[in-house]
């Protein structure tokens, strides 16, 4: 039997995640050398859209995640445990978090998302070590002289709608006073977090 029919009759053919019934592909969690049914999930095609950053991850559709941790399905449970890290700002997210378990070697293949080529995963996190997707809010930590500009960003400003550095984990992008300016990730705080 192939691996998709495998996966469609263990699947019920529904997304492993949300349970949709509509376009669904085998997905690969990544990183992996040879796809088998334990790092391989059936998923729909608004799931892997918003897995694979093509679209805003939409907190109210992984509600799903609260029954979708508890599958026994190694591939679900690290790819639950990635996108409710990715959802940490949302508290429902973070209880989710602290009741999730996963054995050593599903954690560390949880966290080692993005590994290629042996380099470890990177996100932009803040101060706390919370980490910051491209639209949130952050606080500044210390007052921050702008260089090549007279503007001073006072500690406590808020920023909105944050951008993050491509290639640069320690670096993200906001508007102060309507001037776009880089801010070094380790001077922030996400807000609400």
């Amino acid at each position: 039997m192939k691996l998709e029919e495998l996966l469609l009759k263990r699947s019920e053919n529904k997304c492993e995640l949300c349970q949709s019934g509509e376009a669904l592909s085998v997905y690969e969690v990544p990183p992996q050398s040879k796809s088998n049914e334990d790092n391989c999930i059936m998923i729909c095609e608004k799931c892997l859209s918003q897995i694979e950053n093509k679209e805003e991850l939409d907190s109210k559709h992984w509600t799903c995640l609260s029954g979708s941790m508890w599958s026994e399905v190694p591939g679900v449970q690290v790819v639950s445990w990635r996108l409710l890290n990715r959802l940490s700002n949302e508290s429902w997210a973070m209880d989710n978090l602290d009741m999730m378990y996963l054995d050593e070697e599903r954690l560390e293949w949880a966290k080692s998302a993005g590994l290629e080529n042996g380099t470890a995963a990177e996100f932009h996190k803040d101060c706390n070590g919370s980490i910051l997707q491209a639209g949130d809010s952050i606080v500044l930590i210390k007052s921050l002289d702008v260089k090549g500009s007279t503007l001073n960003a006072k500690m406590g400003t808020v920023v909105k709608n944050i951008r993050l550095v491509e290639n640069n984990t320690d670096q993200i992008e906001g508007k102060i006073e309507g001037q776009v300016i880089v801010i070094l990730t380790k001077y922030t705080r996400k807000q609400g977090a």
